[in-house]
C-alpha cells in the first residue's frame, strides 16, 4: 500500500497547531465537497482530506502517526512496522465507528489504527479502562537502523543511539523529544537481524506502556571482509610461486591472524575454507578465502629476464587451451 502524507494533504507543517489544522481542513472541505466542487477528482480529494483530518485533529492518533518518522514520502510503498494494526499498539475510542464510516478510510489508515469499526470502547488493550475512565494507549512500535562494523558484530559492542520521540503538549501540538539509549550489540549478530528493545520507543498515552523499538542491523563496508549471513569472505592475493609450489601464509580473520596452507598448483578464484572463523553463533560461520594470483612488476632488467626465462621454460603451456585458441 502507499504511504499517505496527511500533513501534505492538508497543506500544513508537521508542527502545525490544532487551530491551523482546523482552518486548513475547513478550507479544503469547502473546495472539494462533491456537491459544490467543480475540481477534477473532487470526491477522491474530499475523502483524502477527511481522512487526514480524522488523524491530525486527534492528538493521540497524530502522535502515533508521527511515530512512523519523517523519512516517508507520499506514494512510497508502505509496510507497517511490527505491532501496528490489530492487537498491540492500536488506538481505541469510547465511541464506536460504524462500518460505513470505517469504509471511507484507506488501507493505509487501517494498517496503523486497526479496524475502528470493530472496536468496543470499554476495557481491552489501549481503551478506556475501568479504573479511571481516561484514555490510555500503548505507544507505537518503531524501527530504526543501526550501522556497525564487522568487528563489532564479531566481538559485540555497546552503541549510543539518539531517538526522536513525539509527544503531545498541552495545546495538542506535536513536539519531538530526543532520547539517548545505550544499546548492547550481541556477538554474532547478522546483517538484517532485528534487536528488540521492549518499551523503548516511548509514546504511551495515559500511563500505558511505550512501544517497542526494533533496531535493524546494517554492516558498514569493510576494506577486507564481506559478510553473507554468518560466513565471511576474503580475497587473498598470493604470488605465482606460492600458487605453483604451495605455501603456508598468514591470513586475517575477525578473530585475529591464522595460518593457511596453499596447496601446490592452486589457481586464481580457488576457494579455501577456514572452518568456524566466521561470525560466532550456535553454529559459527566459516571464512571463505578466494585466491587471487598477483604477478610482481617487471620494472627491472633482472625481473624482465626472469619472466623471459619463465616464458621460454613453459613455452608449451597454453593458458587459453580451453577456449580452443
Amino acid at each position: 500500500m502507499e504511504y499517505k502524507d496527511y500533513y501534505k494533504i492538508l497543506g500544513v507543517a508537521r508542527d502545525a497547531s490544532q487551530d491551523d489544522i482546523k482552518r486548513a481542513y475547513r478550507k479544503l472541505a469547502r473546495k472539494y465537497h462533491p456537491d459544490v466542487s467543480k475540481e477534477p477528482d473532487a470526491e477522491q480529494h474530499f475523502k483524502e482530506v477527511n481522512e487526514a483530518n480524522e488523524v491530525l485533529k486527534d492528538p493521540e492518533k497524530r502522535a502515533q502517526y508521527d511515530a512512523l518518522g519523517t523519512g516517508w514520502h507520499a506514494g512510497d510503498e508502505f509496510r507497517p512496522p511490527p505491532g501496528y494494526g490489530a492487537g498491540a499498539g492500536r488506538w481505541q475510542r469510547a465511541e464506536r465507528m460504524s462500518p460505513e464510516e470505517a469504509a471511507q478510510f484507506s488501507d493505509f489508515f487501517s494498517s496503523i489504527f486497526g479496524d475502528l469499526g470493530g472496536m468496543g470502547g470499554m476495557g481491552g488493550d489501549g481503551g478506556f479502562g475501568a479504573r479511571g475512565g481516561g484514555f490510555a494507549g500503548r505507544g507505537a512500535d518503531q524501527t530504526a537502523r543501526v550501522r556497525i562494523s564487522l568487528e563489532d558484530a564479531y566481538h559485540g559492542a555497546t552503541r549510543q543511539l539518539s531517538l526522536e520521540v513525539p509527544e503531545v503538549d498541552a495545546q495538542g501540538r506535536i513536539a519531538s523529544r530526543t532520547r539517548t539509549l545505550n544499546v548492547r550489540i550481541p556477538p554474532g549478530v547478522t546483517e538484517g537481524q532485528q534487536i528488540r528493545l521492549a518499551g523503548q520507543a516511548g509514546g504511551g498515552i495515559g500511563g500505558a506502556a511505550g512501544g517497542d523499538l526494533y533496531l535493524e542491523v546494517e554492516f558498514a563496508p569493510h576494506p577486507v571482509f564481506r559478510a553473507e549471513g554468518r560466513d565471511i569472505h576474503l580475497r587473498l592475493p598470493i604470488a605465482p610461486w606460492e600458487a605453483a609450489l604451495g605455501a603456508t601464509v598468514s591470513v586475517p580473520t575477525l578473530g585475529g591472524k591464522v595460518s593457511l596452507k596453499i596447496p601446490a598448483g592452486a589457481q586464481s578464484s580457488q576457494r579455501l575454507r577456514l572452518k568456524g572463523r566466521g561470525l560466532p553463533g550456535k553454529t559459527p560461520g566459516d571464512e571463505y578465502v578466494q585466491l587471487e594470483i598477483v604477478n610482481p612488476p617487471a620494472t627491472s632488467d633482472a625481473a624482465r629476464a626472469a619472466f623471459e626465462s619463465l616464458a621460454e621454460r613453459f613455452k608449451a603451456f597454453n593458458p587459453r587451451a580451453k577456449l580452443g585458441i
